[in-house]
């Protein structure tokens, strides 16, 4: 299993753009984000701070995605 990556709050919305995510809506710090089949999930951004890996997990788990997927767009 690879090793998640330290990744700030824009840093993941950038990435998961390229995976064709759209920003729906904000509310405060959090940015919901949603793809066209319909999977959804709430990114935090707090001032550059690293999202921690249990959040992580979390979101590549709303979107369906490993942490070997999201390396390789790295």
């Amino acid at each position: 299993m690879a090793k998640s990556p330290k990744l700030s709050g824009k840093n993941l919305i950038k990435l998961l753009k390229l995976l064709g995510f759209e920003v729906v809506r904000i509310k405060g710090s959090h940015h919901i984000l949603k793809h066209k089949d319909g999977r959804m999930t709430v990114v935090p951004i707090h001032s550059n701070e690293i999202i921690g890996p249990g959040l992580l997990n979390k979101i590549l788990q709303d979107c369906e995605l490993t942490n070997e997927e999201l390396l390789t767009l790295l």
